[in-house]
């Protein structure tokens, strides 16, 4: 698996177990995800545990990492109601099936999202930075001033980023306060604490391309 790159995926014998292996993870880190059958799965687990260089983490580790990468988490930051261009997933949509491509359309939504490419779209996903040591928290409201009047989005995800060594958000603002830079306020246990729109990922990721 050494030789494997970046979303690869390979079957592969780990200890005795037929195990499908991907050079992937939901981190932002150069790693690995292993599909191991139900039966073995313990068994397995326990034996990469035994490696000196091994150790348990849990998904709250999961989480604050793949947030430093500004990876979405579906139910949080995406959802049936979110397209790729709201999310800052353009990426995902290949040039042929845009307008002018070869195979134009003919995707669930296309009308809204290739008109969404074309004119943008009334917001957009965007990172937050807060300012001290206080996580802001999915479902904080985010407004332009102090007090809260002024509402333009809400936060999806946030939480303590360990290598950002600070608290780091997601969520959606509309168009007008999309740039980063932007000075916004979000509702913190009934204040309204100061962050700023900041371009993602906040800690540069290190798959293995």
């Amino acid at each position: 698996v050494s030789s494997m790159r970046f979303m690869d995926v390979r079957a592969c014998d780990l200890h005795d177990a037929d195990c499908i292996v991907s050079r992937s993870g939901y981190t932002g880190e150069d790693g690995f995800e292993i599909s191991i059958p139900a039966s073995l799965a313990e068994a397995v687990c326990r034996r990469l545990l035994d490696h000196p260089d091994v150790l348990p983490i849990g998904l709250g580790a999961r989480d604050s990492l793949r947030l430093e990468a500004g990876l979405c988490l579906y139910g949080n930051d995406i959802d049936t109601t979110t397209t790729p261009v709201e999310a800052g997933l353009e990426w995902a949509i290949q040039k042929v099936r845009r307008t002018g491509g070869e195979r134009a359309g003919g995707f669930p939504g296309a009308a809204v999202i290739l008109d969404q490419l074309e004119n943008g779209a009334s917001r957009r996903r965007v990172g937050l930075r807060a300012e001290g040591r206080a996580p802001v928290r999915g479902g904080a409201v985010l407004a332009t001033d102090a007090e809260g009047e002024d509402v333009v989005g809400t936060v999806t995800s946030g939480g303590f980023g360990p290598n950002a060594d600070g608290p780091v958000a997601m969520g959606y603002v509309t168009k007008s306060a999309i740039a980063p830079g932007t000075q916004l306020y979000a509702g913190v246990r009934g204040k309204f604490l100061p962050v700023t729109v900041a371009a993602m990922p906040f800690v540069k990721n290190t798959f293995k391309r």
